[in-house]
């Protein structure tokens, strides 16, 4: 009979350990009402080779703003042929790899390392320095720029920058947050840093290590990648039947049980 409760137990023991479920599910856990949290350096998005802008240029004179505004050519197709209306689409400038633009009349301009705000007003200084425009009013907008979220999120997937600052909070929710099968204290962003892909570790369930992190504000090209859960390993089988499984350890304890009942008919 001691056999039997011992194995008995043994069974129970393996059962429990194999339902745990995970602990940290809760973000910010070290928060303290009115206590203020030391931050990383709020870093917008800076234009790097690659990039693509939209740069409209407006003045009380439209005619002569509009030699400074790239038109696209739109053609449409037609019983009577093929006809052309110009100015309904915006060209992009595609930035080359010396961190430049070719801008109508000015020619090249540096706008590598610049954020929106800057890259307006370098052009907007161009144009009444060079008196060709007095008044410009410059609109500076985003083009191909992106971030992709992967793994244990509600919608994986990319997604397009159109703000100046997006942190990794701001990319979450987008993606409809975290499942329940996702590590929060292992949430990983991989970053293109001069030619090399540099991994950071973010940890969701930690407010002030979460705020100081350099990946706190994503940049164009950053890749998430949120790590699953002990539980969703253990359903990475086509049947869920592995040694991380549920099912199996209850296979298993119901073989012993089998075992144990076997043994004491036995021993009768």
């Amino acid at each position: 009979m001691k056999v039997k409760h011992l194995l008995l137990c043994l069974s129970a023991i393996v059962l429990l350990a194999s339902c745990r479920t995970p602990r940290e599910l809760i973000y910010f856990q070290d928060l303290d009402a009115g206590t203020p949290i030391a931050a990383t350096v709020a870093k917008g998005i800076s234009i790097q080779p690659g990039d693509e802008i939209s740069i409209i240029v407006k003045s009380k004179d439209p005619m002569l703003s509009e030699l400074f505004n790239l038109s696209v050519v739109a053609q449409r197709v037609g019983n009577s042929g093929i006809s052309a209306t110009a100015g309904q689409y915006m060209a992009l400038y595609t930035v080359d790899s010396k961190g430049e633009i070719d801008f109508p009349v000015l020619g090249k301009i540096k706008v590598q390392g610049l954020n929106r705000e800057q890259i307006a007003e370098r052009i907007k200084y161009a144009l009444i320095e060079s008196n060709l425009v007095n008044d410009p009013v410059i609109t500076v907008n985003f083009s191909n720029l992106t971030y992709s979220v992967l793994g244990e999120v509600a919608r994986p997937g990319r997604y397009n920058i159109e703000k100046d600052k997006v942190s990794i909070l701001d990319a979450i929710g987008a993606a409809g947050d975290l499942t329940i099968f996702g590590k929060r204290e292992n949430v990983t962003v991989i970053r293109d840093e001069n030619g090399q892909k540099v991994p950071y570790i973010l940890d969701l369930t930690s407010s002030k290590s979460l705020c100081s992190s350099p990946a706190f504000y994503l940049q164009q090209g950053d890749v998430i990648y949120v790590t699953p859960n002990d539980y969703r390993l253990r359903q990475s089988t086509v049947n869920g039947n592995n040694v991380y499984s549920t099912s199996f350890w209850i296979s298993l304890a119901s073989l012993l049980t089998s075992i144990t009942t076997v043994v004491i008919q036995f021993l009768r």
